[in-house]
Order: structure tokens, then sequence, then C-alpha cells
């Protein structure tokens, strides 16, 4: 909606800026919330306070005057034997490499929690999501400063691989301190690998079709995130087994994008202007409540 509210490219650049920081701060102080709620009060009050939240958060929006004055355009009038296909080998691979992407978020979220296990300090499983996003708010500003001569599929090859080489000091398994800097590291990467995902799924999904593919993208991420969660829970009490995790992930969506590198050049110049970072991240989530070793007792 924000072109509908700010049709000045200037001023709405400065809105998603500030979109992008807002939810970056978010995820910095939402798992810090969580943790105190369920370490001070029970997971139960953590989890009844997020859902109040989010039913206020979405009423306010739903309700706001820019969502019920919107219109969407008026669908072109294409026969449908003409409408240009989404799921291009592409895309495909694209969507897949993200997979890891959400795979290793997944996966940090639960290891943050077998840490705060593991040294009895059940702040730390909200510390440590929250450091990550920080390494995220950060890099993303950071990233957004700058003009880049390299092309995109460049750039997320690249930051990709730092992504997997910042996982790597957990596989030595720090103590709270030296993980809570260490997380930082790939969480710097995070917004980079989502800013240059979105920008490339713009320019291979067909114009007609790039909300639809955007979906497609955090859905990707989305999964990834559920079947990391659910591979680390079952090894959280394996202190290696659920450090490796979140680098296996990175490599994956790595491996898949170098293998993909010559099919993610885009086959047509976008008819409009992409985007302009920063882009509203995908959501990573709060991490799970501390609650293993209460269900355990």
């Amino acid at each position: 909606m924000w072109p509908s509210v700010l049709p000045d490219p200037r001023l709405r650049h400065a809105a998603l800026a500030l979109d992008t920081g807002t939810q970056g701060l978010l995820y910095i102080v939402g798992p810090l919330l969580v943790a105190a709620l369920a370490s001070t009060h029970s997971p139960t009050t953590a989890l009844a306070v997020t859902a109040v939240l989010g039913m206020a958060g979405t009423a306010a929006v739903a309700l706001a005057p820019p969502s019920r004055r919107w219109r969407p355009a008026p669908p072109a009038q294409v026969p449908a034997r003409e409408t240009p296909r989404l799921a291009s080998p592409a895309l495909v691979l694209l969507f897949a490499s993200l997979v890891g992407i959400g795979f290793a978020i997944g996966a940090m979220n639960v290891w943050a929690v077998s840490m705060a296990e593991q040294y009895r300090q059940e702040m730390l499983s909200g510390i440590l999501p929250a450091s990550f996003s920080t390494g995220s708010f950060l890099g993303g500003l950071l990233y957004g400063r700058r003009h880049w001569n390299s092309t995109t599929i460049s750039r997320l090859v690249t930051v990709a691989g730092a992504f997997v080489a910042g996982w790597l000091p957990l596989l030595f398994l720090p103590g709270p301190y030296a993980a809570t800097v260490a997380v930082a590291v790939p969480g710097a990467f995070m917004t980079v690998v989502a800013a240059c995902a979105y920008a490339t799924t713009d320019t291979l999904a067909p114009a007609a079709r790039t909300s639809e593919a955007y979906a497609w993208l955090i859905l990707s991420i989305g999964v990834g995130q559920s079947a990391g969660t659910a591979l680390s829970g079952r090894l959280a009490e394996q202190p290696l087994a659920s450090a490796v995790l979140p680098a296996a992930g990175a490599a994956f969506a790595l491996a898949v994008l170098l293998a993909a590198r010559r099919r993610l050049v885009p086959p047509r110049q976008p008819t409009s202007s992409p985007r302009p970072f920063p882009f509203p991240p995908p959501p990573i989530g709060d991490p799970p409540c501390p609650t293993h070793q209460q269900s355990r007792s």
C-alpha cells in the first residue's frame, strides 16, 4: 500500500527504510520480551501476550484509513493460456535455496533454547536471537547506504557464502558471551541475502505475478524455518549437533545458488522499477519459549 500512501518515490524510500528499521527493532525486542515473560511468569503468559499483541497489530493495520481506502488495480484481460508461468526453473531453484536460509534461522532459535538450558540462563533463549537480529538490522543499514556495481546475483552468492562462514564459530561450542557476539555475524548478512533474493525475484518473475512470487519467497523461508525447528528440537540435547545445523542449512542454500547461478540471470528487464532497498525483511520469528526443560519434567 505504500505507493498509494506516498506517491513520491523519495518519501516512499524513506518510509520503506523506516518500515525495515521498525521490524528489525521488533525482532530484537520480541525475543527478549518472550524470554523475560517466560522466565518471570510462565510460557503461557508469554504466549498470551504474543497473541494479544499480534491481534492488536493486525486490527490496527486492517482498520487504518489507507487500508480501508485501498483497492486493487483491475486485472489485465489476458487469456488463461497466455498467462506467464511463475514456476520457472530459476525461481524454483532460488526458492529452494531460501529453504536453507530459513532452516538456519529455525535451527538457530532452538539452539538458543538449548544454550539457555545448558548454562541455566533462561534469558539466553531471547538474547541470542536478539543478537542475530541486531546484526541483521545493522547489516541492512550498511548495505542500504552503499552503491553496488556488482550484479545482484553475484552479491547474492557472495553474501550467501559469508552467511555460511558466519555460522562456523558455533562449531567450537562457545560460551554464552562469545556465542552472543558470534551469532551477530551471520545475522549481519541475513537482511542482505533477503534483499538480493527480493531483487532477483523481481527480475525473474513475470511482471504480472511479482506479488505472488514474493509470497512464495516468504513461504520458502517459512518452510525452512519449520524444518529447522523440527529437526533441531530432536537434537536439542546434543550441543554439537545443535550448533552444526544452522551452518548446514546455510551451506545447502549456498550449494543450490552455486549450482543455479547461470539460470538466475534475468531473461528480461523488469517493466517497472524494482522496489528500492531496504525491503521489509521476511519474518524470522520469535524463538520457541524455553519450555523444553519444563516439558521433560
